[in-house]
């Protein structure tokens, strides 16, 4: 399918507010252990204190919030369970959640703490509407040991401060986010401990309260973000949502009811998906220069494979052969698990690509086949391995062109070469001090002497004149005169001359570029 804005957008907003506790639940059921029913806390330190971060629904219940000093925490409840905060592993965590909630939608972002904010106005159809796609993704989280809390409403504030402030599943229909957040606290605008503080005690303590207010003296009491995030709240106005990865420009997806594991089935769904991408690249006279594959296994795990390409690409049977291939060559093969219940094939970002015809003969032109073996050998032995040459900015020979990944980067034309005398295939790196008889100031060389060999001079042309680049370091500040030599064997040689007598401070010297074949 092509992504593109629709109207009117609509939100799903997750919060895991049992982040923590169940990460460490899902590692203990991992390894077997036999749960402990005492209440669970996570420790942190917080303004050099011992804080409670974190708590499971049972501590909660027994009054074990997070902020709670630890010390006042077991006087309360002696026997609780205490884990210490472990940051880094909870990010790992959430990050492998969001990468596993792209299954729903392309456009999401992370929403702290805990949260995800998922833009589901172009995806909600494919899975049956918003009720069914709501319900899917809280009934596979709780397989995976996460309770979830969800909203879903018109904007990104609204859908938020019903997901974390009301009991879970609320749907709000299009331009009803008022009825629906009248009743919220004015802590769900999230303005800060203060400013919620200060709104109680003037007695507006619900949001509808805040409805009845001219904005004005509010903005000019609370500040501005408080009238803006109640706007937002309402429904009036939207926050954009920044997606953690840019949609692509077109994917195909295929949805299993049974997750699949088999090779069999894994090429089928690719076979299937390529061909309905291709099909709607081609209506479009676009192709794809990188292909994102997504496997996302049942368990939760994502994995992705990127597939890339020297030109436009929307043939089916070219796209199938460069999976496979790329998928042989992965160091750390692909695996299943217990199957994969999603797989999706996405192009990041599309070129146009005209229609090719193939000659008279049924064969593709000869630069074609030259890419696609490019592309062959990228997606066997890797991007890095396979090169080719781009242009610099630069007329020094050493620094004129260089080397980069075949796949890399667009082609980029080469200057018209034209204008200047033909410089040889083969250059050394770096160029090598020979020894010159020539006439002084400005004679080209007669004979000189390279790698223990002599040359007699049969032939020149020159001198090409290169001088320095004034922008770069002072350490190469000298004029090049070059020289096409040919000696009296039919050798050809590119030679120059590196400073100028009695102009250029420095002693002149001759070094040997590169050899014309």
């Amino acid at each position: 399918m092509k992504h593109g804005n629709s109207t009117p957008r609509r939100y799903l907003a997750l919060w895991l507010p049992y982040l923590s506790t169940e990460r460490i639940g899902r590692i203990e059921r991992a390894s077997g252990l036999a749960p402990d029913k005492a209440p669970l806390v996570i420790v942190g330190r917080r303004e050099n204190a011992l804080r409670l971060v974190a708590a499971d629904p049972q501590a909660r219940a027994l009054g074990l919030l997070p902020g709670l000093a630890f010390a006042d925490a077991r006087a309360r409840v002696p026997h609780m369970r205490v884990e210490n905060e472990d940051e880094a592993a909870d990010r790992a965590l959430m990050e492998n959640l969001l990468s596993w909630c792209d299954r729903y939608t392309p456009v999401l972002a992370e929403d702290p703490p805990d949260g995800a904010l998922l833009e589901i106005s172009g995806s909600a159809h494919l899975f049956g509407g918003e009720k069914a796609l709501r319900d899917d993704l809280v009934a596979r989280l709780a397989r995976m040991g996460f309770t979830a809390h969800t909203a879903i409403a018109g904007t990104t504030r609204a859908a938020r401060a019903l997901g974390r402030f009301r009991p879970s599943g609320t749907i709000v229909p299009c331009g009803a986010e008022r009825d629906h957040v009248a009743n919220l606290p004015v802590e769900a605008l999230e303005a800060g401990e203060r400013i919620a503080v200060a709104l109680r005690r003037a007695g507006l303590k619900t949001i509808a309260d805040l409805t009845t207010r001219p904005r004005k003296p509010l903005a000019a009491r609370f500040g501005e973000e408080l009238t803006l995030g109640l706007a937002q709240t309402l429904g009036e106005i939207d926050r954009p949502l920044i997606p953690r990865r840019p949609p692509p420009d077109f994917s195909a997806q295929c949805r299993f009811a049974d997750p699949v594991g088999l090779a069999g089935d894994i090429d089928l769904a690719l076979s299937g998906l390529a061909r309905e991408l291709c099909e709607t690249l081609g209506r479009e006279d676009r192709g794809g220069r990188a292909f994102e594959v997504s496997f996302f296994r049942a368990d939760g795990a994502v994995r992705r494979i990127e597939v890339l390409s020297g030109q436009p690409l929307r043939d089916p049977k070219i796209l199938m052969r460069l999976i496979a291939m790329r998928l042989d060559a992965l160091s750390d093969p692909l695996d299943p698990g217990f199957g994969f219940d999603m797989i999706r094939i996405a192009v990041p970002d599309a070129d146009a690509a005209a229609a090719i015809q193939p000659g008279l003969e049924g064969e593709k032109g000869g630069e074609r086949s030259v890419i696609e073996l490019v592309d062959r050998l990228a997606a066997r032995f890797g991007t890095e391995t396979v090169k080719r040459f781009v242009a610099r900015g630069s007329h020094l020979p050493e620094r004129a062109a260089l080397a980069v990944p075949s796949l890399a980067a667009k082609p980029s034309p080469w200057p018209d070469s034209k204008t200047r005398p033909p410089r040889p295939l083969f250059l050394l790196s770096p160029a090598e001090a020979i020894e010159v008889v020539a006439e002084i100031p400005d004679g080209p060389p007669r004979r000189f002497r390279w790698r223990g060999g002599l040359y007699n001079t049969a032939h020149v042309e020159g001198p090409e004149r290169i001088a320095p680049e004034w922008w770069r370091a002072r350490r190469d500040t000298a004029t090049r005169d070059y020289f096409r030599v040919e000696d009296e064997e039919g050798h050809r040689f590119w030679l120059f001359r590196y400073g100028l007598y009695d102009r250029e401070a420095g002693p002149v010297r001759w070094f040997m570029q590169g050899l014309f074949p």
